[in-house]
Parts: C-alpha cells; structure tokens; sequence
C-alpha cells in the first residue's frame, strides 16, 4: 500500500480499533502482577498507541503533503540514476547527468480530475523522479503533456513549459486536485488563448519537511538550483520543450507564488515569465523554515528581497504578473511592491509588470480558483 494511499490509513484504524477492543476484554484477564500478565499489558498498550500515533502520523501527512511515497519518506534522494525515456519523448539534447525517471510512486491513483481517453485526444499526465547531480536533491513531480505532443504533425516541434509550484505544506497534487490546473489549461488551450504546453507539477519542499523558500539554504538544500538547473536540464533532456527563456514560465500560489517571483526576478534567462498567486516578497522566517534560511548573511538574503532588487539591480528582461486579493492581510506589501516595480519598468521596457486583485477572498483555494483562469490566460498570451 502507498504512504498517502486511504488504504493505509483505514487499515491502521482497523487495527487499532481491533486492538482497543482486544485490550478491553483481555485487560481483566491481565491484571495479577505475574511477569506474563504484566508484559501482556504492556504489549497491547504498546499496539494501540502505536496505531493511534501512525494514523494521525499519516493524516498529518497526507493533509500537508511532506512526503509523497515510501521512497520519499524512507530514502530521499535514492532514486535510482539510471534515464529511462521514449523515443516519443526525446529531443536533440546531449544525455545530462541530471536524471528524469518516470516512476509509479503513488498519488494519481487518488485523483479524480484527470485527462481522460487517449493521449493524442486528451494528453497524458506522467509520474516522474528528478535527482539532480548539480545538487543531489531528489523529488517526485507530474508533467502533462497535451494532446499535440503524442500528434506526428507536430514531432519537431517543441512546447512552451509552465512550471506549477504548490504552497507550503502541501503536495504538487493540490494543483490538480484542489486548483483545476489541468482542466483550466485545457479549456483554455481548445478555446485558442494558450498554446499546448507542457505542464510541469510540483511543489517549493524538494527537501521535506523543511520550507526551503526555493532558495540555496547555505550548508543546506540548494533549492533554488534544483528548480533552475536540475529541473530544466532534466526536461529538456526528456521532453521536447522549448530552450529559450521566452518559452519558460513559471507559476505558483502562496509559498509557490513567491518562489515563482523570486525564481523569475532572479533568473530571467531561465524563466522569462513568473506569475504569483499570494505570494511575499522577502523570504520568511518561521517554525517551516527552521528560522533565517541565510543563516544571518544579510547580503545574502538581499539577493532574495524583491524590492531590493528593483532598487539596486538592473530591471530583469521578464513579463511578471502580480496577483492577489484586496483583503488579503499583507495587501498593502503587494500594492506597494507592484508600484515599485511598474516605476521600474516605465523606465525599462525590457522589464513588463502587470497586476490582478480580487475585490474580496482570502488565502485559499477558492481564491486562488477564482484567479486561475486568468492568470493562464495572460500566461498564454506571453508564451513563445
């Protein structure tokens, strides 16, 4: 049975249930104070507990998502190194020590909304593993591949990328099975307001279950060159994708959004588009992250700062979008950090900011739904 499988969880409230019960009955049973009776009573706390505490240990863990399968959870970053492609997958790229492996790791299974009918009709949604030899981070993603991709009139060419990035804690799974990412993209894809594009699913905790930020922790998970090294290298090298930034975008909600700001702001000749649902502009300091991601380097954390960067750096080449709520709590920190940035592109043309706000919704999904269509669209418009 899978880690996040209802399978798993219903067998261990099965034996829990089952050693309450026995526990009960059997208590009366086991109460002279010889040594049998005694560690009789001690083995049948012992089950119990131990069931009570493994079910609430993956309820917790499927609710935030911290680790995705036994592999995950058991050996990160042990996946094996050994590129496993098709010939319907691969471009002219040179091999990349940098590997994409699809695996069946769990998850699919339990969602509902996903393309249905063949993959030249409907597109195909994979399972993969990328292990990076820039960083030795490992972790499970899901890439869509639309309709176009598996059709013969289009075997030379190659598709734009968004890269979806879920919030923190959470699974990439969210973006499909709480966000109708996929199904957005579709609709918006048949109606002619984005291209095909290669939808790439995954989430800021490459190295659970610390919230790295997507950004190089030092002394710690290389986050930030896990999503702008390994990850591009390992879908340029399996799939057929575009190689300009133009054709590279990047996309996400609360802490997925502000890595798809920071990772646009920092890296534009990676990503040449970057839209952010909710997200911040400074990299936070909490339980999630274990406190200062920079280990108190001020210089450090001010390469991550986006005002900062609008004050001191040149204005990146990249079409950003801003997005957020009006009754979101730090709204006043967006409106203040679009006016700079638009100051800043009226004097940069190269640099394009654009906006969206909600008259009203808060943090959540059903926010974020609202924005969703939106936002692709405006994706779409912008993808080479």
């Amino acid at each position: 049975m899978e880690l996040t499988s209802e399978a798993l969880v219903n067998s261990l409230l099965a034996l829990g249930a089952a050693a309450l019960v026995t526990t009960l009955w059997l208590w009366p049973r086991l109460a002279r104070q010889r040594p049998l009776p005694v560690l009789g009573r001690i083995g049948l706390l012992t089950v119990t507990q131990v069931a009570v505490v493994a079910v609430l240990a993956l309820a917790v863990n499927n609710s935030f998502g911290f680790y995705t399968s036994w592999d995950d959870l058991l050996s990160p970053g042990s996946a094996k190194l050994a590129l496993t492609s098709n010939e319907n997958h691969k471009g002219d790229a040179p091999a990349s020590d940098t590997q994409l492996q699809p695996t069946d790791e769990g998850g699919l299974e339990t969602v509902a909304d996903l393309p249905k009918g063949p993959p030249e009709e409907v597109g195909k949604v994979e399972s993969v593993r990328v292990t990076g030899k820039e960083t030795g981070l490992s972790d499970q993603l899901f890439v869509y591949l639309p309709p176009e991709y598996f059709d013969p009139k289009f075997a030379l060419v190659r598709f734009p990328v968004l890269v979806a990035i879920s919030g923190f804690p959470g699974t990439s799974l969210n973006l499909i099975k709480e966000l109708p990412l996929l199904r957005t993209a579709a609709e918006l894809r048949k109606s002619g307001k984005m291209p095909p594009t290669v939808v790439v699913m995954t989430r800021p905790t490459v190295a659970p279950p610390r919230d790295t930020e997507c950004v190089d922790v030092p002394g710690g998970p290389r986050a930030e060159t896990w999503f702008t090294k390994d990850l591009p290298e390992a879908l340029r090298t399996s799939y057929r994708t575009g190689r300009s930034a133009a054709s590279w975008s990047v996309f996400g909600y609360s802490t997925g959004g502000s890595c798809a700001l920071r990772l646009a702001m920092r890296f534009p000749n990676v990503y040449g588009i970057g839209v952010g649902l909710h997200g911040e502009y400074k990299v936070k300091a909490d339980q999630f992250t274990g406190g200062d991601l920079f280990a108190g380097d001020a210089a450090l954390a001010q390469q991550s700062d986006l005002d900062w960067r609008l004050t001191n750096l040149p204005a990146p080449a990249l079409s950003l979008l801003v997005v957020s709520s009006r009754k979101e709590g730090d709204f006043a920190q967006t409106l203040q950090f679009v006016d700079h940035a638009q100051q800043v592109a009226a004097a940069n043309p190269q640099f394009k900011v654009d906006s969206l706000y909600l008259d009203d919704g808060g943090h959540n999904f059903d926010s974020w739904t609202r924005e969703l269509p939106s936002s692709l669209e405006w994706i779409g418009e912008r993808l080479g």
